[in-house]
């Protein structure tokens, strides 16, 4: 199996342990608190994680320039929205679909990386990538009629809003932050990808941590109140982090992306076994279209 595959999938699975274990946040701390924690707690793993990997492979770690910075932080900003609108979905249809919305990620990532990275991708990866879109619709239809006023209600409800914003944030953060891999002078793409990771996860605690401590002072004490829980979230964050820019370093992003839509399969499992949420079979069955479409993705790699 190619490393960039398994990386995705690896990413997939702590992604989605990380978004349940802030939805639980989501009853003690505020949107930019349950926001910020990731970033907070995940900066010292992302720096044992860069530590280990360079002693490992005799590497120094290239230092950041200008260009690199300027990437890394609007690719953490737009990781920064994309989260909190991913949280906010979460109270319209419950975590599962929420972030079954969020997933047009891949199509919009598709489209994003062909203007401005250049990315091609062959007609059967397309149509993969087109099927798991119809699959987040289904969702979105789930027991409903499917008529043209129907579909303009689902796509303009909170929940299809705020998860395809979350998608479109997700998408140029990929975009970005494999720009910001790409402006390091190293040959090694991995560990570019955990400078990259290092230097995001400060500037985003920077950012939101400072909007946090300005806007809601009582949230940051919750947010250190709360640190066993957030400790986990912020290490599960940095892991999975880690696993995706290293993806982006070493593949096309709308085929990571792509593959990432493996999410939604662990979302299944968390959202039953972990929240405690019931699943319908319509939006079993929608989930189960977008796991073709990735099938499909890689069968057109």
């Amino acid at each position: 199996m190619p490393l960039w595959i398994a990386a995705t999938l690896i990413a997939a699975l702590l992604q989605t342990w990380r978004t349940a274990l802030q939805q639980k946040l989501r009853g003690q701390l505020s949107v930019n608190g349950a926001g910020v924690v990731r970033y907070l707690y995940g900066v010292p793993v992302g720096v044992l994680l860069l530590a280990a990997y360079a002693a490992l492979m005799g590497h120094v770690p290239p230092g950041p320039n200008l260009p690199f910075l300027f990437y890394a932080a609007l690719g953490g900003l737009l990781q920064i929205l994309g989260t909190n609108l991913l949280i906010l979905s979460f109270g319209a249809r419950g975590f599962a679909v929420g972030t079954a919305y969020a997933k047009t990620e891949a199509v919009q990532g598709a489209v994003l990386a062909l203007v401005l990275l250049g990315e091609q991708l062959s007609p059967l990866a397309w149509l993969g990538i087109a099927v798991g879109v119809a699959g987040v619709l289904y969702l979105s239809l789930a027991g409903k009629a499917m008529d043209a006023a129907t579909l303009l209600r689902a796509t303009t409800q909170p929940a299809a809003l705020y998860g395809l914003g979350a998608g479109g944030c997700f998408a140029l953060t990929a975009i970005f932050i494999k720009s910001a891999n790409l402006e390091l002078p190293h040959a090694d793409p991995v560990l570019r990808a955990l400078v990259t990771l290092v230097a995001a996860n400060i500037l985003q605690t920077a950012m939101q941590g400072g909007w946090l401590a300005l806007r809601e002072p009582g949230q940051m004490r919750a947010v250190f109140r709360t640190w066993r829980t957030s400790a986990q979230v912020g290490a599960l964050s940095a892991c999975g982090s880690a696993c995706w820019f290293s993806g982006f370093a070493l593949a096309p992003v709308a085929l990571v992306r792509a593959v990432g839509q493996t999410e939604i399969l662990f979302t299944l499992v968390f959202s039953r076994f972990y929240l405690r949420e019931t699943m319908t079979r319509s939006e079993v069955a929608g989930t189960l279209i977008v796991v073709l479409g990735v099938i499909l993705v890689l069968a057109g790699r």
